[in-house]
């Protein structure tokens, strides 16, 4: 029996028995000792009107914490079980039986998805046993607000969609030369001037400017509410905090943090796409402002990693800045890239204060990877290679598969809207195996896991964002947690139909797919 659930659990098999017929009477049961439980099962039973009761109940669904399961489970792992009398969903933690819901939740009519509609009569879960595991902990999708503001309620969208399909993992792109996105007390001009540019580039013409202001930035306020939100949905938010390059809106709202000893220097918030060349200066100034926002940040975002960017930082101004020259031969160091290790190495032990780990674009091994920096791919896999020989820990989000802004058919044979380029069609997203082949079974650790990247340029609204991401993102949230020699594609396009269904149930935007070939 194959379940019609994405991501495709480790092990399904069906068992003798009608199923569990589901009814508005039907308890959901989770002791009260555990707060976490609780919420899972209220976040369950509430789509479904049902009542959460702390005792046990006969022919009931029943959420149980099982601590000796994390032994064969670990901690995102579950046990499912449907039987005429009742399902039982167990684990070794609240996030597993999490989990498991949200596989009892694909497991129900797509209907059950409308808010209000109730478990009508006749529901029927079918009996089975469902054993379940993810193959990585980080299953994640990156939204960039940095080039197109997203809302809150935008945002919390876009979560309650990730929830669907286990994704545990949402790294916000809050900073880019197009904008800055979090307010930070100390430097209130990063908001005033930084959040805001005089115009995007035109739709259709990325080279003309379409005269209209964008802007926008999240409070501190709302940066808790929405890592409250996805916590509370076992997502963490991973905040990206750019540096050295991509800091033009930065430098915009604070010019002395720039090589201002450069020829034409005149920051402003960048007003079109592509690589620009403002870089922090090398200077203690900018470590001490560096350290006041991560200060600020790390209070705002309790996740166990700090993304700080550090791909497409254009040295061309650290090679015409005095200042920077001379830092370059006072530390001893051979070229411009040792200057952006020593530069990102810094910033890794303003992390390490705040026992935080320090997460980086491929490029942050140019001049020298710290050993203790984790390396998230997108270009080329022979850097994953280099980092896992090294001992570091690396997520894969190759452009070959995991940038979800390509185009996902010929833009010149079929009505596509405008994207930045590339082509990633559903079933390459889908063939994508992270572990780079040849990995040692001790090297296959390295791999933390996968990550689908929504880049804002060509994103012109949440709408867009997730036509974009969907059903490309369920293709990669199966790849993350399904193993491998469980995956089968024509499997897969069977089950997302109604996956599909509850998407657009949930208002979610998505592309339909194309015919099997």
């Amino acid at each position: 029996m194959t379940p019609t659930i994405i991501p495709l659990p480790a092990e399904c098999r069906p068992v003798r028995g009608a199923g569990f017929k589901l009814n508005p009477r039907t308890p959901v049961v989770a002791s009260a000792k555990n707060a976490a439980l609780r919420r899972v099962a209220q976040q369950f039973a509430q789509r479904l009107g049902l009542e959460v009761v702390g005792a046990a109940r006969p022919r009931a669904v029943t959420l149980r914490l099982e601590p000796a399961l994390k032994k064969t489970l670990g901690t995102e792992g579950y046990r499912l079980s449907s039987r005429t009398a009742g399902v039982t969903i167990r684990a070794a933690t609240a996030q597993g039986v999490f989990y498991g819901t949200q596989s009892l939740r694909q497991l129900l009519p797509p209907e059950t998805e409308r808010l209000g509609a109730g478990a009508a009569p006749g529901f029927i879960v079918p009996a089975l046993e469902i054993t379940d595991r993810p193959r990585f902990g980080w299953r994640g999708a990156m939204l960039d607000p940095a080039r197109r503001f997203l809302s809150v309620a935008e945002t919390k969208r876009f979560i309650d969609a990730m929830v669907l399909h286990k994704l545990n993992v949402l790294h916000w792109h809050l900073v880019d030369d197009q904008g800055w996105r979090l307010e930070i007390k100390k430097y209130p001009k990063l908001t005033e001037i930084g959040a805001w540019r005089t115009e995007s580039p035109r739709y259709g013409n990325r080279d003309e400017g379409d005269g209209t202001p964008h802007g926008g930035f999240y409070t501190q306020a709302q940066i808790r509410e929405v890592v409250t939100y996805a916590a509370e949905r076992f997502i963490t938010v991973v905040p990206e905090i750019e540096l050295p390059g991509h800091v033009a809106s930065v430098v915009a709202a604070y010019p002395q943090l720039g090589n201002r000893d450069v020829p034409g220097f005149a920051p402003k918030v960048v007003t079109r796409w592509g690589i620009q060349p403002y870089t922090y200066a090398p200077s203690e100034p900018v470590f001490g402002f560096l350290a006041d926002v991560m200060a600020e940040v790390v209070q705002l975002f309790p996740s166990k990693f700090v993304h700080i960017g550090g791909d497409e930082a254009i040295k061309d101004q650290w090679q015409q800045s005095a200042f920077a020259q001379k830092a370059i031969r006072k530390l001893g160091l051979k070229d411009e890239h040792e200057l952006q290790s020593w530069f990102i190495r810094r910033v890794e032990k303003i992390l390490a204060r705040h026992g935080r780990r320090l997460i980086g674009w491929d490029e942050i091994q140019e001049g020298g990877l710290s050993p203790t920096a984790t390396m998230m791919v997108w270009r080329d896999w022979k850097w994953a290679e280099f980092a896992i020989a090294q001992g570091n820990d690396v997520v894969m989000s190759p452009t070959t598969h995991c940038y979800l802004d390509h185009y996902q058919a010929d833009p010149k044979t079929t009505d596509e809207p405008e994207a930045i380029g590339g082509h990633n069609p559903l079933e390459n997203v889908y063939a994508l195996d992270p572990v780079p082949p040849g990995l040692k079974p001790a090297q296959q650790k390295h791999v933390l896991g996968v990550q689908g990247n929504l880049w804002g340029e060509y994103l012109t609204s949440a709408r867009q964002v997730e036509y974009m991401a969907f059903p490309r993102l369920s293709a990669l949230a199966e790849v993350g947690w399904t193993p491998p020699a469980r995956k089968d594609w024509a499997g897969f396009r069977a089950r997302l139909e109604p996956l599909l269904k509850r998407l657009e149930l949930l208002g979610v935007n998505y592309r339909r797919p194309d015919p099997l070939r």
